[in-house]
């Protein structure tokens, strides 16, 4: 299970840091990523990181404002966002894939487990 929290509202410019932690699944095992779903639109992949090296990707959109980091000890992946645009306005939701290989990062569908999401709100 997927737990997703950290979200709410915030102004632009500002940062949230929101937080997924795994329940009887170890977050080292599974390549963990955050996806994204704003009104009306597809659910598009924001960030992830590689189970073996801890490897990054990122959309084009967040490079540079957004981190995704994993601590294993507490079991738990987070997506830091800084500088914070009314675009970034969304449902964020984690999810865990146990075969994602570098073609399949940005599918939703690749991945096995998903969490309830977190509603990230940017005012102008």
């Amino acid at each position: 299970q997927l737990q997703a929290s950290g979200g709410g509202l915030v102004q632009a410019g500002g940062s949230l840091r929101l937080s997924c932690a795994a329940s009887g699944r170890t977050v080292s095992r599974y390549f963990m990523a955050w996806f994204r779903q704003a009104p009306g639109k597809e659910r598009e992949f924001v960030a992830a990181i590689r189970k073996t090296d801890g490897s990054t990707y990122y959309t084009d959109s967040v490079k540079g404002r957004f981190t995704i980091s994993r601590d294993n000890a507490k079991n738990t992946v987070y997506l830091q966002m800084n500088s914070l645009k009314p675009e970034d306005t969304a449902v964020y939701y984690c999810a865990a894939g146990r075969s994602i290989i570098i073609t399949t990062i940005r599918n939703p569908r690749a991945y096995d487990y998903w969490g309830q999401g977190t509603l990230v709100t940017v005012s102008s």
